[in-house]
């Protein structure tokens, strides 16, 4: 008796555990809303491991652990940056994704991505941006800007929809996202 339907690659291997195993209420990555530039589906990853590797290998990924999150005069080397802040809100998304049995490849890329247009300084950072605009500085809004635009030289990061959605929503201030795993 096969356990498997034939399969052709690790990918689909892999997709097909998430339909035999998550939730009913999770996103499968097999069912993704898409990108908008569409692509061929990669041999290895699925579409959310795909958006994943993308924003880690990005430019506003590497520069978090330049941005503090909080500043409080710090003593010695011991200061909380952005890079730091992302690590640990994508672990604990991951847990409880596992725990809620949803997928946990979106809510690391979500996690991964969600603060990557965040100022330095924190919220205060937000605060101090905002005289200069029409309207408020939202570290959310230009995340999704950061992933949509400003990356790979104007091109961004081309990732599907459920991720941009997740980026953008994270927030209390903001609609609810559309997945649980935001």
């Amino acid at each position: 008796m096969l356990l498997w339907p034939q399969v052709s690659t690790p990918r689909e291997k892999t997709e097909q555990i998430e339909r035999e195993t998550l939730s009913e209420q999770t996103t499968l990555a097999a069912e993704s809303k898409g990108r908008e530039r569409e692509e061929e589906p990669d041999f290895l990853r699925t579409a959310f491991q795909r958006d994943r590797d993308r924003i880690v290998h990005s430019k506003a990924f590497r520069r978090l652990k330049h941005k503090t999150q909080v500043f409080l005069a710090p003593e010695g080397d011991h200061y909380r940056v952005r890079l730091t802040h992302t690590i640990e809100v994508t672990q604990i998304a991951r847990t409880a994704a596992r725990a809620l049995r949803l997928n946990e490849d979106l809510a690391e890329a979500i996690g991964l991505g969600h603060d990557l247009g965040h100022t330095p300084f924190g919220h205060l950072g937000e605060q101090a941006l905002t005289p200069f605009l029409e309207r408020p500085f939202r570290h959310n809004e230009q995340s999704l800007r950061v992933v949509d635009h400003l990356e790979n030289d104007g091109r961004g990061l081309n990732l599907t929809w459920e991720v941009r959605d997740g980026i953008l929503n994270h927030t209390w201030a903001m609609p609810s996202p559309a997945t649980p795993e935001a």
